[in-house]
């Protein structure tokens, strides 16, 4: 039994191998925390103005200490970190959305046209995509992005494939080119 007074450290079988050993790692997460906590306090106040509309220096010092305030109750929860608050995303995913969205309105146009226009034909078929992010947030990803693409839906996803409803035949062999898969795994980096 140690001593009174005696400071104790635990024995090295249960140490984390991701403890922070130095003051030079200690100053960085403190920073990062830091900045995380600023940007989150910048967000809410940003979003707390656009929706009060107003100007009047009371409302904006009250919003003001009102973002103050939940960005500390944040801090002292822990909570202000890389997945809360992904002040890491950068352009990549940015593009990503632009051409996501390019994809979508390009195949809400496909969809209108076939289902306004009986002429054009509609081949409804099952086909099994090959995937090739790593993660299962890519994965989830690249399932969600074809499901909210008009005309194709994720039936069903597994570790290296998604199940793919494909309302033609145009959207079966867009998905299978693999372009929205290439992009999605670019991305997972990021995410």
């Amino acid at each position: 039994m140690p001593s009174r007074g005696m400071i104790m450290t635990a024995p090295t079988w249960c140490r984390t191998s991701n403890a922070v050993t130095n003051d030079t790692e200690r100053n960085a997460i403190a920073g990062s925390v830091a900045a995380r906590a600023v940007y989150l306090g910048l967000f809410l106040f940003g979003l707390w103005f656009l929706l009060s509309g107003s100007y009047a220096a009371l409302l904006l010092a009250l919003g003001f200490a009102s973002s103050v305030f939940v960005v500390v109750i944040a801090l002292r929860m822990h909570i202000v970190d890389r997945e809360t608050h992904p002040i890491h995303l950068h352009s990549a995913i940015i593009f990503y959305w632009i051409w996501l969205t390019w994809e979508i309105t390009k195949a809400n146009i496909d969809v209108a046209r076939r289902v306004l226009d009986p002429k054009l034909p509609i081949s409804p078929n099952l086909l099994r995509v090959k995937v090739t992010q790593k993660s299962d947030l890519g994965l989830v990803s690249y399932a969600n992005s074809i499901t909210l693409t008009p005309g194709t839906v994720s039936v069903g996803v597994e570790e290296d494939s998604i199940l793919v409803h494909a309302l033609t035949r145009e959207a079966a062999e867009a998905l299978a080119k693999g372009e929205m898969d290439r992009r999605v795994t670019k991305i997972e980096q990021v995410l």
